[in-house]
């Protein structure tokens, strides 16, 4: 992947990942868990995607958020997942009786959105999404499909430069 140098270090190892994945009470997809042993927290300079249906808008990658050790000493902690979802809360659950997350946020979009795996239909295989900040509400987030896999997302992106050149 092509990126600006803005991955956030120290990157996390795996056995930072399986602490997270038992916190979380879910399993990365492999394609997840590969992206953030080598670029947590990267600006990516393919930074644009937009849906699959025609009225889907162009939406931006701020940056993709990271997992860390320690946060709070750390002048981009607050590009943790985990400071994310403790500020977002019940604001990415659906249901309170769920343990775990529900929407994991895995980038940040320009103007306050969130790339988040979506887990409420299919634990082990989470489709991605957007997480609409000004339309979700406790226990009733607002969300956008956007592909099956992670995988599929990382291939949806695209840049400025690939529009001038088509």
């Amino acid at each position: 992947m092509e990126y600006k140098n803005t991955i956030i270090t120290p990157l996390p190892d795996e056995q930072l990942l399986n602490e997270e994945e038992k916190i979380w009470r879910v399993s990365l997809p492999a394609s997840a868990k590969e992206f953030f042993l080598q670029y947590s927290g990267l600006i990516p300079k393919k930074n644009i995607f937009s849906g699959k249906l025609p009225q889907d808008q162009e939406r931006i990658i701020e940056r993709f958020l990271c997992i860390l050790h320690d946060t709070q000493n750390h002048t981009l902690g607050m590009y943790d997942i985990d400071v994310i979802l403790t500020q977002l809360a019940e604001r990415l659950l659906y249901s309170e009786d769920i343990l775990g997350v529900e929407l994991l946020p895995v980038a940040a979009l320009f103007g306050g959105d969130f790339v988040c795996l979506d887990y409420s239909q299919r634990r082990e295989n989470p489709s991605v999404c957007i997480w609409h900040h000004e339309s979700s509400y406790e226990l009733n987030p607002s969300t956008t499909f956007i592909t099956d896999t992670f995988e599929d997302f990382l291939g949806m992106l695209y840049s400025k430069d690939d529009i001038a050149n088509s």
